[in-house]
């Protein structure tokens, strides 16, 4: 078994070090922009903590805002990995970690904008990782090869109801890790996950948009990517090794093209699919960030959004100092 690393800790920061801010939620409610002005207003930087966004060359799929709609505001921890790197929550632990006490030593806002909910606690909150066991990894890598991730989700479900409901069935890559640490640990995968213990002063937003609203937003995205080349955005990034990227093959959209490229399906067929599955992982994401009693809900729908930057700011009035 590999040796089991401790996490990373936070460097001790001064007293009057500024918060961290996160903005969270789930795809289409309007995070990035509103990371944007948060920045610009406090004096900080973002952090990405999209795990897609990690990946060079996946701008179209991912929605990756343009160095344009940056408006001159440093974003870190995105383009850092080629599509054939697995993601990995400790790498971006460290990595996050790293840039977020390098911002505060400096006096700047980290800005911690992202729908990946375990990368976000991985980030801010108490949560250590089991090591990993090459033999048990192997063994598992096998029987889904074998039998699918169907069968292999059943057997979750019976040794870990509550990560079962987390994990999609046709997830592979998180089934096999979660009945990996159920084999080493003797516990379920779910007992690994952290409370909500904050290893940094944290001020947390989520960016609120009801349901039908934010599947139109969805499906209107879905279409703007098509648009703008995510096939041949997909098409490039095969030449480059997507398809045998763990992690990265797996992405909403990629996914979907990759299939209809090998003729399992066709364009409009993963079209289609692609705005089915983002409305479903949105509503995943929604579920996760509502479980944690530390976000702060403001409204992103269309009606509310002129008013949004403001309410953002009114609720950070007085945690930090620009």
């Amino acid at each position: 078994m590999n040796a089991h690393a401790a996490p990373p800790q936070p460097l001790p920061a001064s007293p009057d070090a500024p918060p961290v801010i996160a903005v969270v939620g789930p795809t289409a409610a309007g995070k990035s922009d509103l990371g944007v002005f948060l920045a610009q207003e406090l004096g900080g930087e973002v952090i990405n903590a999209d795990s897609m966004q990690l990946y060079r060359g996946m701008d179209i799929g991912t929605a990756k805002l343009s160095v344009q709609e940056r408006q001159g505001v440093p974003h870190h921890l995105l383009d850092i990995w080629d599509v054939t790197v697995a993601a990995s929550v400790a790498e971006y632990q460290k990595l996050a970690r790293a840039e977020i006490d390098k911002l505060r030593a400096r006096g700047r806002v980290p800005v911690l904008v992202g729908g990946s909910g375990l990368y976000v606690r991985g980030a801010l909150d108490a949560m250590d990782f089991p090591g990993t066991d090459p033999l048990v990894r192997a063994r598992l890598e096998a029987e889904l090869e074998e039998r699918g991730p169907g069968a292999l989700h059943t057997r979750l479900a019976d040794a870990d109801p509550e990560a079962a409901r987390a994990i999609l069935p046709s997830n592979g890559r998180r089934i096999v890790r979660a009945l990996e640490v159920i084999a080493i640990t003797g516990r379920p995968f779910t007992a690994n996950l952290p409370g909500h213990e904050a290893v940094y002063d944290t001020v947390q937003i989520g960016v609120d948009v009801a349901r039908p609203e934010l599947d139109e937003r969805i499906a209107r995205r879905v279409d703007r990517m098509w648009e703008a080349g995510l096939v041949d955005e997909v098409r490039a990034l095969e030449s480059e090794g997507l398809r045998e990227g763990r992690t990265a093959s797996r992405a909403l959209g990629y996914q979907q093209v990759l299939a209809s490229l090998a003729g399992v399906c066709t364009e409009e067929e993963a079209r289609t699919e692609t705005v089915r599955a983002t409305k479903r992982f949105a509503r995943r994401q929604d579920s996760w960030f509502r479980r944690d009693p530390r976000v702060h809900w403001l409204s992103g729908a269309v009606a509310d959004r002129a008013e949004l930057p403001a309410a953002a700011l009114a609720l950070l009035a007085g945690a930090v100092t620009a």
